[in-house]
């Protein structure tokens, strides 16, 4: 299973800019359609805290959603974390 996991929903641009990032660093992952099965939103807010998609983990460590994970890219950070995870 990947170390990484994303929760999504359909057409959400988040989600896609997210998934993108992820696919230009060759980075394998989870995708978790989560927007309409009550079981998995569940899932994805217990573990994040959150609503919004998409939640993104590396590992089991909640990095949060799209804007948070850019965050993390453009200071740097997001390349130590993924190959920690790899």
């Amino acid at each position: 299973m990947p170390a990484i996991t994303i929760y999504t929903k359909p057409y959400c641009p988040y989600c896609i800019r997210a998934k993108a990032l992820l696919d230009d660093k060759g980075v394998d992952y989870q995708e978790i359609e989560a927007a309409f099965d009550p079981a998995l939103r569940d899932e994805m807010i217990g573990r994040s805290g959150r609503t919004t998609y998409p939640q993104i983990f590396i590992g089991d460590r909640h990095i949060g959603g799209c804007d948070d994970m850019m965050d993390l890219e453009m200071a740097g950070q997001l390349d130590a974390l993924l190959s920690e995870a790899a």
